[in-house]
């Protein structure tokens, strides 16, 4: 066996073992724990069905899943937006440096907040840029 065909046992061994699944047991009566949620105190243990022992899992978080509702002001606006013939279209110079370009569409944000208000957002066509008006 080479030394590359020995590492590679390490890492499927390595892999199994984070996906090995642990039974456990009740010290007192020996019969299998099965987890159970204490929705008052938010917390989980593994409790046994014959003897009603308990033991505490402590605290451990598998996952977690944030959502954020905060959208920014040009979200869903991509390069392509540039191509869309329902989009008016204006002579304005890109701002980004070395672009060039002087077509652009233009369009009003659909974020319904106070911030973009009735703002209008700017998309080059050449490069794709999104730009808005300086608020004076």
């Amino acid at each position: 066996m080479t030394s590359l065909d020995s590492a590679d046992d390490n890492t499927i061994s390595d892999a199994v073992k984070t996906r090995k699944i642990e039974f456990r047991f009740c010290k007192e009566c020996a019969n299998m724990l099965y987890p159970r949620e204490d929705r008052t105190l938010g917390t989980l243990s593994f409790q046994c069905r014959n003897c009603q022992f308990s033991e505490d899992v402590g605290p451990v978080c598998i996952y977690r899943n944030e959502l954020s509702n905060t959208v920014g002001e040009t979200s869903g606006v991509t390069q392509d937006v540039a191509s869309d013939p329902t989009l008016p279209h204006v002579n304005r110079a890109c701002p980004k440096a070395g672009c060039g370009g002087n077509d652009a569409v233009f369009f009003q944000s659909q974020q319904k907040t106070a911030e973009t208000g009735m703002r209008l957002f700017y998309v080059c066509c050449q490069c794709g840029h999104v730009w808005s008006p300086v608020k004076g």
